[in-house]
């Protein structure tokens, strides 16, 4: 098959230069390869977007310049396959199956039939055919400053904003090559899809956030992690030793980029703390209710990606949402959706709404929302969502920029955002490959305070 290079290995730099590695730089490269074959691959086949541009605006920026260089892409659209090598041998490659994504090729993976994409949802009154543009000259001038790339401040290259008052949009802005239809991705806004889903059988009677999660990895007499509940995976607080860094060796990079089982991966990290006492963010314990989501709704990937479709996305008239599988078959919804900015915007409203679907259904449990945004133990997080209802100085920044006290968001790295502000009735996304340290939220705090006074 034809491929295609889209960055030349050229460069003999050390990964040590890089940051990414120190003692073990093959583990360091294998997992900057998984990255790279896995959002390339994403990004082309279920984004619609150029390999080049991925590369270098989400890619390059995530495993830095030094391991970059020691890398080529190549696509094979027929194939529809993303081989990543480097200097002298294939070290990852990842393989789009219509319907669910991408996934890393590992040793273990279950097969996946492709299914048919779904149709978009009916014009239903939410927004009109074309981007609508904001009559409002305060807050295109907050769009402008979103957007606009300022000399000596790191990039922020956002793709996409949305702003919806009272269930309508009244204000959107896309970056060339992106529209209302461009598929984005989530990265750790999808933990809020998980936090959806549980509600969901939580809703049904089938769990409850205050029973332990009880895997069978966890089961001899007399292990730490058996007394691990529901609610302390949601709200981050489970006390495994799995930190998520910005480091290959970090656990959450090889659960993500090196084995076919994240949530078994995630399931044999030790303890380090005792549950519930302590705050510490990791995909690792959204994975592992990711597992238990699969097992309660059965069916597999398929089944569970035919539940998501009937209860959650086709009530909140969503169009085609991929949500992408591990080796085994278990959504990873700690990182993996991709729909479109209005979508994401569908999604926020049904936390504004207090759970219930644009019809008035409900979707999730009465009062599920505020109890997902309330914070515990003083951090910046609910349940799924970063807050601003607590004692923290990272939250009364944004209180006093201009974010109100009873908002709260889903996050991804690199600045994926669904803002939500019930006192003002709005929902705003944002989604872009912005980096640190601030990923442009100064600029989106100004955004939604804007918003907040034109839109009264």
């Amino acid at each position: 098959m034809r491929k295609t290079p889209i960055i030349a290995t050229a460069l003999a730099v050390s990964l040590a230069g890089a940051g990414w590695a120190i003692a073990r730089p093959d583990q360091a490269l294998r997992v900057a390869a998984g990255v790279a074959a896995h959002h390339v691959c994403s990004m082309v086949f279920v984004g619609q977007q150029d390999p080049e541009a991925i590369f270098r605006e989400l890619v390059r920026p995530m495993i830095g310049s030094a391991g970059a260089a020691l890398l080529s892409v190549h696509v094979d659209r027929p194939a529809r396959r993303v081989a990543v090598d480097g200097l002298v041998s294939t070290l990852a490659t990842a393989s789009y199956t219509p319907g669910y994504g991408c996934r890393l090729d590992l040793p273990g993976n279950v097969a996946f039939t492709a299914a048919p994409a779904v149709t978009p949802a009916v014009d239903d009154g939410f927004a009109p055919p074309k981007a609508v543009v904001t009559d409002k000259p305060a807050v295109a001038m907050a769009l402008d400053r979103v957007f606009d790339e300022r000399p000596g401040d790191a990039p922020k290259a956002v793709k996409a904003v949305v702003i919806v008052k009272d269930g309508k949009v009244v204000a959107e802005r896309y970056a060339p090559g992106y529209g209302i239809h461009s598929p984005l991705i989530s990265f750790s806004v999808a933990k809020s899809f998980t936090n959806a889903l549980l509600g969901l059988l939580v809703h049904d009677g089938k769990l409850d956030a205050t029973r332990l999660l009880d895997p069978p990895e966890w089961r001899t007499p007399g292990d730490p992690r058996a007394a691990i509940t529901i609610e302390d995976l949601m709200r981050m607080q489970s006390g495994l030793a799995a930190e998520e860094a910005e480091s290959a060796f970090s656990p959450v990079a090889k659960m993500e980029f090196l084995n076919a089982d994240m949530a078994g991966f995630a399931a044999a990290q030790p303890a380090k703390k005792a549950p519930g006492k302590t705050f510490e963010y990791t995909s690792a314990d959204t994975v592992l209710l990711s597992r238990l989501v699969g097992e309660t709704v059965g069916g597999g990937a398929a089944g569970l990606r035919a539940f998501t479709r009937q209860r959650l996305f086709a009530p909140l008239h969503m169009g085609d949402v991929t949500m992408e599988f591990d080796g085994k078959g278990t959504f990873i919804g700690s990182t993996y959706v991709y729909t479109s900015a209005r979508d994401y915007a569908r999604f926020g409203l049904l936390y504004l709404n207090d759970g219930k679907a644009p019809d008035g259904t409900r979707v999730l449990p009465e009062g599920w929302a505020r109890w997902s945004r309330t914070s515990m133990l003083g951090a910046p997080y609910g349940a799924g969502f970063w807050t601003n209802d607590g004692p923290s100085d990272v939250a009364r920044m944004r209180v006093q920029g201009g974010f109100p006290k009873d908002g709260y968001f889903a996050s991804g790295t690199m600045g994926q955002r669904i803002y939500i502000v019930p006192s003002a009735h709005l929902v705003i996304t944002r989604f872009g490959y912005s980096a640190p340290p601030a990923y442009g939220i100064e600029d989106d705090v100004g955004l939604i305070k804007a918003a907040i006074d034109a839109y009264r």
